[in-house]
């Protein structure tokens, strides 16, 4: 992959500027930088769904390239499609076969040697494609794939419209590497993964044989996987490849920048010294304006080669106030039952209630409902039985998994209409989640899913509701970003209930009480249970407990 002045802006935004670089075959690339450095926008731009304004991104004609995103939902065509052929489709062998008989039939009719010779060509390429997908043997590679992520058999015949977030994501991801492209594009990979299947994917990838670009904020997978590593300068606009995987990149940038604090320190006394006798000087003899002309020279060529060092990331900064209090209880639920047919219930006789000020905290495996429950609370789906009640001073405020509550194809301010709040106030109150200047005037399909989860948690805060219902909230998020959401949740009066695998997070939200699903059992907060969901939660082990 041979990249070469690659400039690229979004209004007056500037991306990237005159980005030249070069990565070889077979390496395995790790790509970091802060949200909305640029690195959801590299991806599209060597898909070829953005246009760069100038450069360009040169890749051997038909190479295969393979994307995982992080929202699942927004790649998938139909949800229609049984699990199985979804990932049968991964490779494109029966079209292929079809396209292959096709050609051999034509070339049965054909007399002229030209036309003869062109089939001929056709059929060779065709023959090719088969056995770079490894015909004969793909579906023994498939079931290898499906074991090794510990893909739940029962999943094989369900349709895709019926799985979670979470199974779709694990899903999507298996077709993928089913797929075999020349160059994997992955998206915060690990994000809906468990310990045995990420151990998988490590090794799987260590061996895969092609080019692996990764977008991760899991340093211990970046680690284990990635050959170099790739920085994305937001201040800058620019990439700097480094060697080596992630530790080794975190070494050689520390001691880059101890030196650059030391030829700082530097400079700025020797820059000091030139002004003193440059304003000592500048008014007296000959002599001394000659020695002041001279220092003004020297001030000039420092100024010139002056280092720059980095500004000091800022995280998102806000509070959540809620309007009035809520009833005692504020939300209740008794008896519900729900499944999206009648041989796939979810839960039955599912009955719990919140207190006025409670973290809830709801755990389970992938696929049990978890994320069906908020949307039956939001009343979104509906109970096959059983009721919610929900208190005439409760306020609910809601953040979606996949952000559906935003409107992709308005700005980051259009999507605040509906609030009552000046534009200079607005911008000033966006400000605190790091949208500044004209990051605002952006499209929200344009924004990285770690920026689409800053513009609904600012949506959130501006609620003032006294219930808020978080589905995984710290996804897409870079690590400070998830301490400062878990102090600010902390301190929030309203009650809360949330759906999360993220440790780290629960242990310092202040979790009173879980939910257990499917099973509908209550207990006190447990953090060894949390853990133990964060590393097997795709598993079924809980279940026979």
């Amino acid at each position: 992959m041979n990249i070469k002045n690659l400039t690229m802006t979004f209004g007056l935004q500037e991306i990237f500027d005159d980005v030249s670089l070069q990565i070889k075959e077979k390496e395995k690339v790790g790509i970091i930088g802060v949200n909305g450095a640029g690195k959801s926008t590299f991806f599209k731009i060597i898909m070829g769904k953005l246009e760069p304004d100038s450069g360009r991104v040169i890749l051997k004609p038909g190479t295969r390239i393979g994307f995982l995103p992080q929202v699942i939902s927004d790649e998938i065509k139909s949800m229609d499609i049984s699990v199985f052929d979804y990932l049968l489709d991964g490779r494109p062998i029966k079209k292929l076969e079809e396209e292959l008989n096709n050609a051999y039939m034509k070339a049965s009719t054909l007399t002229s040697e030209k036309q003869i010779d062109n089939i001929m060509k056709q059929i060779s390429k065709l023959q090719a494609k088969l056995e770079y997908y490894e015909v004969y043997n793909a579906e023994n590679i498939l079931l290898k794939i499906i074991d090794g992520m510990n893909i739940d058999g029962d999943l094989i015949n369900m349709k895709l419209g019926d799985l979670s977030g979470g199974q779709k994501s694990k899903i999507a991801f298996a077709r993928l590497l089913y797929s075999n492209p020349e160059i994997l594009l992955l998206d915060e990979p690990t994000n809906h993964l468990d310990a045995d299947s990420k151990d998988y994917i490590i090794n799987y990838l260590k061996k895969y044989n092609g080019m692996v670009l990764v977008i991760s904020h899991d340093i211990e997978f970046l680690s284990a996987v990635t050959t170099q590593t790739l920085y994305i300068d937001k201040t800058l606009h620019k990439m700097e490849l480094y060697p080596g995987n992630y530790e080794k990149y975190m070494k050689i940038r520390n001691e880059r920048l101890k030196t650059t604090e030391r030829i700082a320190e530097k400079q700025q006394i020797e820059e000091e010294k030139l002004k003193k006798i440059i304003a000592k000087y500048i008014r007296g003899n000959e002599k001394k304006a000659n020695i002041a002309k001279d220092r003004q020279k020297k001030l000039a060529k420092l100024e010139a080669n002056k280092v720059t060092l980095e500004t000091k990331k800022k995280t998102a900064n806000f509070k959540i106030k809620i309007n009035q209090p809520s009833g005692i209880v504020p939300l209740k639920c008794e008896n519900l039952k729900f499944g999206y047919n009648k041989e796939q219930i979810l839960f039955d006789n599912l009955t719990f209630a919140l207190t006025r000020g409670e973290k809830f905290l709801i755990v389970g495996e992938n696929g049990v409902g978890k994320s069906t429950l908020l949307k039956l609370i939001m009343n979104y789906l509906e109970p096959l039985e059983g009721k919610i009640d929900i208190n005439q001073k409760t306020e609910i405020g809601y953040y979606a998994q996949e952000h559906e509550l935003l409107d992709k194809d308005k700005t980051i301010l259009e999507n605040f209409s509906n609030y009552e709040l000046s534009t200079k106030n607005l911008r000033s109150f966006l400000g605190n989640f790091l949208f500044t200047g004209d990051d605002v005037y952006k499209k929200v399909s344009y924004l990285s899913p770690g920026e689409r989860s800053r513009v609904a948690l600012a949506r959130l805060a501006l609620t003032g509701a006294n219930l808020l219902i978080l589905d995984e909230p710290t996804n897409h998020l870079d690590p400070e970003t998830q301490e400062m959401i878990a102090a600010t949740l902390k301190d929030y009066e309203g009650t809360m209930l949330v759906v999360s695998h993220n440790t780290h997070f629960v242990d310092n939200l202040g979790v009173e009480r879980m939910l257990f699903l499917p099973s509908g059992e209550i207990r006190y907060y447990d953090k060894d249970i949390v853990i133990y969901y964060q590393e097997l939660h795709n598993q079924s082990k809980y279940k026979n407990k």
